[in-house]
């Protein structure tokens, strides 16, 4: 299966209920052909550095999913090659729930979102936690601009990856964003 996304996300029991909903000839067709999907290019790698927040989900042992917010400055998630992206993770709620379900199932899945421009990035990986026994790592990972003191690394080897359709995401603009329309509409551009 060429379509790395498709191989992992599309088990059994998905390709049947595609079939029975009438789209699985379409996406039987990107199962086939080159080998992609697995790999960060540019476009994937100018996507993922610009995001100031993502979604989050893991597993725990009982089997439950959970999904968490991250949320930091434009970069502080980084493209480190081709299959790695990591941030460093600072003290938050210190409830550990992502953590401690990764110890036990290393399997994370990404939401990354573009809400103005309607664009969506979902990845599939197995996360590692990085500890100060490799603080080279977390000094690569961690941001110059916020001072805080990093209590581990995350990094995600990067299983595949999928960009989603537009079609139902809401714009959404954060602060600056707002600032600079305005200020385009007042300078009558």
């Amino acid at each position: 299966m060429a379509h790395k996304f498709a191989e992992i996300a599309f088990t059994r029991t998905v390709k049947q209920v595609q079939e029975d909903m009438g789209s699985r000839s379409g996406y039987a067709s990107i199962e086939t052909g080159p080998d992609r999907n697995h790999l960060l290019r540019e476009r994937e790698r100018t996507f993922i550095e610009a995001r100031d927040s993502f979604y989050i989900a893991s597993v725990s042992e009982t089997g439950w999913p959970y999904i968490q917010h991250r949320g930091g400055p434009a970069g502080f998630l980084k493209v480190i090659d081709q299959s790695t992206i990591g941030f460093a993770d600072y003290s938050g709620n210190r409830q550990y729930v992502t953590t401690g379900n990764v110890l036990n199932n290393d399997r994370v899945a990404l939401f990354l979102m573009d809400y103005p421009n309607r664009r969506r990035l979902k990845l599939l990986g197995r996360m590692a936690l990085v500890g100060s026994d490799q603080p080279s790592i977390l000094d690569d990972l961690k941001d110059d601009s916020y001072d805080a003191k990093v209590e581990k690394g995350m990094l995600i080897h990067v299983e595949a990856f999928d960009w989603n359709c537009p079609q139902h995401i809401t714009p959404r603009y954060n602060q600056a964003e707002v600032e600079a329309l305005l200020e385009s509409m007042r300078d009558g551009g």
